[in-house]
Order: C-alpha cells, then sequence, then structure tokens
C-alpha cells in the first residue's frame, strides 16, 4: 500500500540523513503518514521532520527541506509523486502523479490486504422496460469504477447486473403496449418502449381498468406463461441487449445477468420463505391495513402493531400473493453470500458474459466474501431491510459485508428540461430523470451514442 511504502521510504532517508549528522535513530520515535485534511496539501503528509529537529539541532523546516531532497531522489518511490513540498514550520507534504500510480503493481494499492474471497459488485440494475438515461449512466460508471480499483488492489472481482423482469415497471409497459396507440416511429426499441411507459402511467387515473389489467401482468409475469408472460419476456430481453450495447460504448462490461424471474422459479424465494418462517421478525398480518401481507418488522417494532414505523418496503409478500423487490432482493443476497441450497445454471451471452436461464451450465458464480450494491440512496430502507433479513437468520457476518454504495437523483435544470420539451410550467427550479413522467426520454441524444 502507498502509505507504507512512503512510510518505509521517509524512515530510510531519515535514518541515513542522522547517521550522516553523527546521530542515533530512536526507538521511540514512530514514523506518521497521514491523510491532510484539505486537498491542497496533497494526498499524503508528515511531520518527521519536526519529530527529529530537536535532536538533529536544526530547524524543522531546514530538515524537511533536506528529507524533501534525499525523497526526490529515493529509488522505491520511482516518480510516483508529482512534487513534494517542505512548508512551515516542517510538513512534508506529497502530491500524487496519478497517471504513473495507474501503472504500478497492486500491491500499492491503499486498501488492506486483498480478499481471499471473492467480491461482488452489483450495479446498472436498470429495469428492463425502457432506454437507459444519463442518471443510469453514472450508477454505471460509479460500479465499473469500484470494481476496476478493487480488482486493481488483487482481489477477485465479480460484476453482477441484476433484471427486474417481474416488477411494475416491465408491467406497466407491457399494458401500454396492448392498449395505448404509438403512432410515431422510433430507431431503437428502447425508446418506443419508454414512450409506451409513460403514456401508459398517465392513462391509469382515468382508466382504472388498466391498472387492474397490470395486477394480471404482474400474476403472469411471475407464473411464467400465457401471452402477457411471453410479450415481457421478449420485450425485456431485447431493451436488455440495447442497454448492455449502450454501457459497452463506455467501456462498461458485466460478469454475469441475473434476471429476477429466474430467483422465482428456480425456487430461491420458496427456499428464503421457509427460512424466514422461523425468525420472530416474519410474519402474516391478521388484521389493519396489512391484514393478509407477509411483513418482515424489526425485533423492537414487531409488536408495536399499527403504531410501528410502516414502510412499504416491510411487505415481502402482498395480500394478492405477489412477492415485492425486496422479497426477491433477500432471496438474491442469500444465494450472493451462498446461503441458499439453490443455485442458477447459465447461457453464454457473449464473450465473458453469463446469464442464468432455466436451462444451461453450472457455472461458479456467486458464493461472495463481500457483497457491494451501487444503488439509488432512495434503496437505503430496502437495503436495510435485506440486512435485517441476514440478521434474524443470524448471518450476521454477512450483513456486515453488505455495502450499500448510495447515490442522488440526476435532475435537469430548468432550462435543460425546456429545451428537451418538458413541461416546466410549475417554476421549479431541477426536474429529476424520471422514466414514468417521460423526463429524460427526450434527452438520451445528449449521451446516447457518443463514443468516448
Amino acid at each position: 500500500m502507498i502509505s507504507a511504502l512512503l512510510n518505509g521510504a521517509i524512515e530510510k532517508q531519515a535514518r541515513e540523513l542522522l547517521t550522516d549528522s553523527g546521530l542515533e535513530w530512536s526507538v521511540e520515535w514512530e514514523i506518521r503518514v497521514e491523510r491532510p485534511a484539505r486537498p491542497e496539501h496533497g494526498e499524503y503528509s508528515t511531520n518527521t521532520a519536526m519529530l527529529l529537529a530537536r535532536t538533529a539541532r536544526t530547524s524543522p523546516l531546514q530538515l524537511a527541506s533536506e528529507l524533501k531532497r534525499r525523497l526526490e531522489r529515493e529509488e522505491s518511490l520511482q516518480g510516483l509523486f508529482r512534487k513534494i513540498e517542505a512548508v512551515p514550520p516542517g510538513f512534508l507534504n506529497f502530491y500524487m502523479d496519478w497517471r504513473v500510480w495507474a501503472a504500478r503493481k497492486p500491491e500499492l494499492s491503499d486498501s488492506s490486504e486483498a480478499s481471499n474471497g471473492k467480491i461482488v459488485i452489483e450495479h446498472t440494475s436498470i429495469n428492463p422496460n425502457k432506454a437507459a438515461h444519463i442518471g443510469h449512466l453514472r450508477n454505471s460508471c460509479i460500479g465499473d469504477t469500484l470494481a476496476r480499483m478493487l480488482a486493481f488492489a488483487g482481489n477477485r472481482v465479480e460484476v453482477h447486473n441484476y433484471i427486474d423482469d417481474l416488477g411494475n415497471q416491465l408491467a406497466d409497459t407491457v399494458v401500454g403496449m396492448l392498449h395505448t396507440p404509438a403512432e410515431a416511429s422510433y430507431s431503437r426499441f428502447g425508446d418506443f418502449c419508454w414512450d409506451t411507459y409513460a403514456r401508459v402511467n398517465e392513462a391509469f387515473k382515468p382508466h382504472p381498468e388498466l391498472q387492474e389489467e397490470r395486477t394480471r401482468v404482474l400474476h403472469a409475469l411471475e407464473e411464467g406463461r400465457g401471452h402477457y408472460a411471453w410479450i415481457g419476456a421478449l420485450a425485456a430481453e431485447r431493451i436488455v441487449r440495447e442497454q448492455l450495447e449502450e454501457m459497452k460504448a463506455f467501456g462498461i462490461t458485466y460478469d454475469v445477468l441475473v434476471w429476477e424471474s429466474s430467483i422465482v422459479r428456480e425456487g430461491f424465494w420458496a427456499s428464503a420463505f421457509e427460512l424466514l418462517k422461523q425468525t420472530s421478525v416474519f410474519r402474516k398480518e391478521t388484521e389493519g391495513k396489512l391484514a393478509g401481507r407477509w411483513v418482515l418488522r424489526p425485533e423492537d417494532s414487531a409488536d408495536a402493531g399499527e403504531a410501528a414505523d410502516y414502510n412499504a418496503d416491510n411487505v415481502l409478500v402482498r395480500s394478492n400473493g405477489i412477492l415485492t423487490y425486496t422479497a426477491k432482493d433477500i432471496a438474491y443476497h442469500l444465494w450472493k453470500f451462498g446461503l441458499l441450497p439453490n443455485d442458477f445454471t447459465y447461457k453464454k451471452i457473449s464473450e465473458g458474459l453469463w446469464s442464468t436461464a432455466t436451462e444451461g451450465v453450472r457455472k461458479p458464480i456467486g458464493k461472495a466474501e463481500q457483497v457491494i450494491n451501487v444503488i439509488d440512496r432512495r434503496q437505503e430502507y430496502p437495503q436495510r431491510m435485506v440486512k435485517l433479513a441476514l440478521e434474524a437468520l443470524g448471518y450476521k457476518e454477512q450483513a456486515e459485508r453488505l455495502k450499500h454504495v448510495g447515490y442522488g437523483v440526476v435532475s435537469l435544470s430548468s432550462e435543460t428540461a425546456s429545451g428537451l420539451g418538458v413541461d416546466v410550467s410549475d417554476g421549479r427550479g431541477a426536474y429529476p430523470m424520471s422514466g414514468r413522467q417521460g423526463i429524460g426520454s427526450r434527452s438520451r441524444s445528449c449521451w446516447t451514442g457518443w463514443k468516448p
């Protein structure tokens, strides 16, 4: 790690400096390399000169200047720092040359010892009901950067892209394709689906029968039978392929696509359900507005009834039997850590990319030591529910090794939104990207097809 390398180089040069002056090194001295509080002071800093100044009978700043001269010639640092600066009253500040760092070997990483186990990073995970937008790209860039840095540090990294092909969003698009008119021409299927998704959400309020149709489509998607299921599957697969092509243009790739439908149909949720029923935090409500629902509650609110902090993400199974996103995510994370008897089979999508499939081959995928999810910070509560489920099942270590990297919503300024055709008559200062409202669909030209 860089700090250890720098620490050793400073101690070596400080010892030689004292020896050249006929002085001895004291075992009580401790060389400390720290991160400066202010970025203009570089990436690393040390007060070694002030520590040794009294013994060397010289000013701290003069001693720091001499150490600077010696460190600039230090072979082990090999130009790692673009600048070393001696500043009053005697600090040495070090400024990284990131180009040299990027070309160095993984042992220079500032992470702790590389994990012996696998790190699974889940990122992108766009709903397969429309084209990707700039907000999705930001998610992917964060996840891809984390994956590259951890791999560079010598870790085994596996990148997942989770495909929610059983959710409301895909069901909405299927209903829209069947019941709303589309007259415009589109060059990409994802663009057509985005406008369809926005159109059907506008139609739900004046036409409540369409919401009943959505419930039927959701059931069909989960069961995997009938024309609704086939339409949903075909639409989702084509959209995902377009999304993969869009991310590929930015050098963003994945190791595996995990389809939510595989989690349900391969019995992952059924196994998780049986395990959760044995805990004190998971139960079926029999009265109140949650009657008929299977709910996950923290221990301190399990007996608080309607007074407990209610959140829709506490519900894992709705009264109509439809699973929530959180339920399937719990099953997925039990599998990620290798805690379920179930496993997927896979088919090859392209070179280096596999996808869960009903018929396929076994692969050594999953069984992570650590899991990192790059997802909207609005998903913080569902992520906490996944941790709660792990802890309730006795997997506290795994819960601690589950990390959520959150990010905010990408918003358009009112000027940009207006220029893209968004109605800004309400006078807001910013307009969040929203597939449901159609905000962003017109802005895809801002980045789609751009080549880095």
